[in-house]
């Protein structure tokens, strides 16, 4: 991963003012020099002050001649970016041993990957406040003695409303067929069938989607005992892609007040997926990288990206 940092040197101001430099400084040795050496090789004594004063002010003239020089080149140069991810340490990446050296690339790296953590950590946080499960020892103490905890709204919707929310959900997206049952019991589970695309098995918890996996449409999503298999895993690095973006997504689409819009928001950024296998990245432009289509797809404008190409 070489991210390239934007540097606007001009190279060849710059070797120029480096010659510069380096005939200011013979310029300002010559007149050292002239001053170390006085007054020579003349008979008369105003001969030896004219001659001089003549090649004392001829050094001068050099030193600010070479000085207006190197300022007029200083000004073509330019100054690197400020606009480094990492502040000073962006200026690592101008080592041109890079190879041998990977100390920013690793740098950039662990900083994007903790950007994304304190993200995530922020969405998980915020949902489980909402769900009430933060506690303290005090407040173990006092609500027991007070009135119970109520039940989150979204857990104690009746079934009647699930079935009906779900139905008109179906019927939205011709190209999706939702297959709801309930084998254990109040709690819906849901097989999506997306085209001939994938199948996702959404486990939900009244109309709080509780768990999704992603498989091909042709995997088996069944246990031996014809059940939906909620815990095993697709065959195929790609659906396991989705299903982890499909985590993230449920983190993204919270709304409490409103989960029948929570449900269908994340049905409608499921359905993005119809063409998983035909959408080029939008910022890359390729239909493959790493052997894998762009498997993410942008929460707000539903645009394909590959993973690596989403930051």
């Amino acid at each position: 991963m070489a991210d390239v940092i934007n540097v606007s040197v001009n190279l060849e101001a710059f070797s120029q003012a480096i010659s510069a430099i380096q005939a200011l400084r013979s310029s300002v040795s010559r007149v050292f020099d002239c001053l170390k050496d006085g007054m020579r090789n003349k008979e008369t004594l105003e001969g030896r002050e004219k001659a001089f004063i003549a090649h004392f002010q001829d050094n001068l003239h050099s030193v600010n001649r070479d000085l207006n020089e190197l300022e007029r080149l200083s000004n073509l140069v330019g100054k690197p970016s400020e606009n480094h991810p990492l502040h000073n340490s962006g200026l690592l990446s101008l080592d041109p041993v890079q190879d041998k050296t990977p100390l920013y690339s690793q740098l950039l790296q662990a900083y994007k990957w903790s950007n994304k953590l304190q993200y995530h950590a922020g969405l998980a946080s915020g949902l489980l406040n909402q769900q009430s499960l933060k506690r303290s020892a005090n407040q173990m103490g006092v609500s027991a003695k007070r009135r119970p905890k109520a039940q989150p709204t979204t857990l104690v919707l009746p079934p009647q409303y699930v079935d009906d929310v779900i139905s008109r959900i179906d019927r939205m997206f011709p190209e999706m067929s939702i297959h709801l049952s309930r084998p254990n019991g109040a709690s819906a589970m849901l097989l999506v069938t997306l085209g001939k695309v994938l199948k996702v098995i959404v486990v939900m918890r009244s109309l709080f989607i509780d768990r999704t996996i992603v498989k091909g449409y042709h995997e088996n999503v069944y246990t031996e005992d014809g059940k939906l298999d909620i815990w095993s895993k697709s065959n195929y690095q790609v659906f396991q892609k989705v299903t982890d973006h499909a985590t993230t997504a449920l983190l993204h689409y919270q709304l409490p007040q409103m989960p029948d819009v929570v449900v269908r928001s994340f049905m409608t950024w499921l359905r993005s997926y119809i063409k998983l296998f035909q959408a080029p990245c939008q910022r890359c432009g390729k239909f493959l990288q790493d052997g894998l289509p762009p498997t993410w797809r942008d929460f707000r404008t539903l645009e394909a990206f590959h993973d690596t190409c989403r930051q």
